[in-house]
């Protein structure tokens, strides 16, 4: 089978909070012949995924490359604070950045945070965990506490832990993205999945010229050699029709009878 033989497929890639599944069953139901594989990557990984091929596009975190990348923002998490069940925190709706200045907050490698200095304000801990899900497990042993987007507090969520909005700290955005140079059609449909566009969307992509209207396109015919003729009127007889009631009697109207005197 040669290269263009091969039967055409999408790889879409999508980090950790990120549910793509909604998107993957439109897509399903539009593009039956077309098979989408879910590449589930690190939000570290996901750029150089999409710059190797390796997908085709993906659900991604912002910032990316814009030198490189086309990207479609498409919604702002909120913020939350990872703790036990019974710690003090949980009494209040909503914290802030300084509620948490004397608490030790976990910083892991893959955070997709952008702070402002070294990291999360607090007490550092005594390692940075290699991953989200292993400060996770440390919030559990009651070591410390830990700020990520809501999406990830759900991913990993534990019976024992719970979670609070922190008002003022960093936010993470979820954008669609892919290699700008590299916007195929089926990136197209994908857009337009993503944005909610109807199955009779033309996605961005030029219409076709509409046909000729049926009475324009008889008359090009005419017009043209050779083209359909036009039915000959019907042959006069030479007579001439009689008038409406010509030859008939007219019966005058009778009035109303006169009442004698």
């Amino acid at each position: 089978m040669t290269g263009s033989e091969v039967s055409p497929s999408f790889r879409l890639a999508y980090v950790p909070g990120v549910t793509p599944a909604k998107w993957a069953r439109i897509w399903g139901e539009r593009l039956p012949d077309i098979p989408l594989t879910l590449v589930q990557v690190t939000a570290a990984e996901a750029p150089e995924v999409l710059r190797a091929g390796e997908a085709d596009a993906g659900f991604v975190r912002l910032p990316v490359d814009r030198t490189f990348f086309s990207a479609i923002p498409l919604y702002t998490e909120t913020t939350v604070v990872v703790v036990p069940k019974d710690h003090l925190i949980t009494a209040v709706d909503e914290v802030t950045l300084a509620d948490l200045a004397e608490e030790v907050l976990f910083h892991p490698l893959d955070d997709v945070f952008e702070w402002d200095g070294d990291g999360p304000p607090g007490e550092p801990a005594f390692e940075r965990p290699a991953t989200t899900e292993d400060a996770i497990e440390l919030v559990a042993a009651n070591v410390g506490l830990l700020v990520v987007p809501q999406s990830l507090a759900r991913l990993y969520h534990r019976k024992d832990l719970t979670y609070r909005p922190v008002t003022d700290a960093p936010q993470s955005s979820v954008a669609l993205s892919w290699p700008e140079e590299a916007t195929t059609e089926l990136v197209e449909d994908l857009i337009g999945i993503v944005r909610g566009r109807t199955v009779n969307s033309t996605r961005g992509r030029t219409k076709p010229n509409p046909p000729a209207s049926a009475p324009a396109e008889q008359q090009r015919k005419r017009a043209e050699p050779g083209g359909t003729r036009q039915k000959p009127a019907a042959k006069s007889t030479g007579r001439t029709p009689r008038a409406r009631g010509a030859g008939t009697k007219q019966t005058p109207k009778r009035g109303k009878p006169r009442r004698r005197s």
